[in-house]
């Protein structure tokens, strides 16, 4: 994802709650994931206009994140940030980003679990 000029926009820590998991349990209780995403995005122009218009809106894309995650239960983290980083690519004009889905607590005696995922538009055959 690291481009020499390419910068990138980062939401850190976006928490969720939603239903998720493979346990009959897990499918009446919401649980919380967190995650942290980044975006390719050249913020040069933004930069020399000073116009939200012009940048990345972070505000914008964890609004739109957390409602699809939230929006219906799903059995794995897997699909979430599959999900998410299609959802980034289609919605926001981003060429390339990394999402990284945590599920604290889902393992007895480790802090965290988490997946990674990096995309990009040149990943479809069409893109």
């Amino acid at each position: 994802m690291e481009q020499a000029d390419i910068d990138v926009v980062s939401i850190e820590g976006l928490t969720i709650e939603t239903i998720i998991g493979v346990y009959d349990w897990e499918k009446e209780k919401k649980q919380q994931l967190v995650l942290d995403i980044q975006m390719s995005w050249d913020n040069q122009r933004a930069a020399t206009t000073d116009d939200i218009d012009d940048a990345l809106d972070y505000a914008q894309v964890s609004e739109r994140v957390s409602a699809w995650v939230a929006e219906k239960p799903r059995q794995l983290i897997e699909t979430v940030a599959e999900g998410v980083a299609t959802l980034i690519l289609n919605e926001f004009g981003v060429q390339n980003v990394e999402v990284r889905v945590a599920k604290p607590g889902a393992v007895p005696n480790a802090k965290n679990v988490a997946v990674t995922v990096r995309r990009s538009v040149f990943d479809s055959p069409f893109g």
